[in-house]
């Protein structure tokens, strides 16, 4: 999906005109301004020639400063015609693997230029542009916003959809018994599940603010809209996630504890079975003078029988007492 950077720190970047996607080489700062149709350029953040390119565009200094700053907190600000965020996604290895590193995406937008910054390879500028390679023309402000935040909707959905599976992997294991979940697992579970919901709630956080800004143009305002409303359901999923994972989690302590108890249980009625039995050994083992049948040639016989006994008669006064339900 990524191609080699270019001079000035571009990875890819395209001109949309008459429903096609035209790939771009290394357009110059001022010819953004010129483009007679929508541009969309995708920018290396680790690249000095992607910050001399941001500097030399022309761009109002907040905006400018959002986009080259080193904060990763979400959020978003509104410049005159220009709204810039900054969004959380997951980061992807060089060779296309996924990862549970969390990635900066920084995005500026305006109503004919929409100009993206990443520091390490993220999932959702991968997902936007292979949807622009095969047919997606975004050739308005609102459509091309509406992409790359759909394309964040969707990787965020995916470790959603991921979570919800291994979660109901690990109810139907608990359901038949079948075998005992890792607990290691289920806590780093709980962490996926934490670290999403915090991604959600921020980029919620911002979607709900941008929504009655005055000073946000009409032509976003659409796009906004329908990410505030995808974000709150992925958000509600993810703690419903986390409240299936409290659960197992309640749910594996109690069986942990039913079988302490079981354990405990057996070890306890079994020593009161051997109580007696050892106290008459004891006895017989003080070699004291006057010992019951100590010079009787059934000696030993008889001992053995009388600490059985002992553990009979106290083995018959428990299952009375309902201590053995056996």
């Amino acid at each position: 999906m990524q191609g080699p950077l270019l001079t000035n720190g571009l990875i890819w970047g395209y001109d949309f005109v008459a429903g096609a996607a035209i790939a771009l080489g290394d357009p110059e700062p001022g010819d953004a301004a010129a483009a007679a149709a929508f541009r969309w350029l995708h920018f290396n953040a680790a690249d000095r020639g992607s910050e001399r390119w941001i500097k030399a565009a022309a761009l109002p200094s907040l905006v400018g400063d959002l986009l080259l700053s080193h904060d990763d907190h979400q959020r978003a600000l509104v410049d005159g015609d220009w709204l810039a965020c900054v969004l959380h996604d997951y980061q992807r290895e060089l060779d296309d693997q996924k990862t549970a590193g969390v990635g900066t995406l920084r995005f500026a937008i305006s109503d004919r230029l929409l100009l993206t910054l990443r520091r390490h390879p993220l999932r959702c500028a991968d997902i936007a542009r292979h949807r622009i390679v095969t047919g997606r023309c975004p050739d308005s402000a609102n459509a091309a916003l509406e992409l790359l935040t759909s394309s964040v909707i969707e990787v965020m959905s995916g470790e959603l959809q991921a979570l919800e599976a291994a979660v109901e992997h690990i109810e139907d294991e608990l359901l038949t018994d079948s075998l005992t979940p890792d607990t290691s697992e289920l806590v780093a579970m709980r962490r996926r599940a934490l670290r999403l919901h915090r991604l959600l709630a921020g980029m919620g956080t911002i979607a709900r603010r941008l929504e009655p800004d005055s000073a946000l143009s009409p032509l976003l305002l659409p796009a906004i809209e329908n990410f505030a409303q995808r974000v709150a359901a992925l958000d509600q999923g993810a703690t419903a996630v986390q409240s299936q994972l409290r659960l197992l989690r309640d749910e594996l302590e109690l069986q942990t504890a039913q079988r302490t108890n079981r354990s405990l249980y057996v070890l306890s009625i079994l020593s009161a079975l051997m109580l007696p039995a050892t106290l008459v050994t004891g006895l017989f083992g003080m070699n004291t003078g006057g010992l019951p049948w100590a010079s009787s040639s059934i000696g030993t016989v008889m001992a053995t029988l009388m600490a059985a006994s002992s553990a009979l008669a106290v083995y018959l006064v428990l299952r009375k007492l309902g201590f053995v339900k056996l």
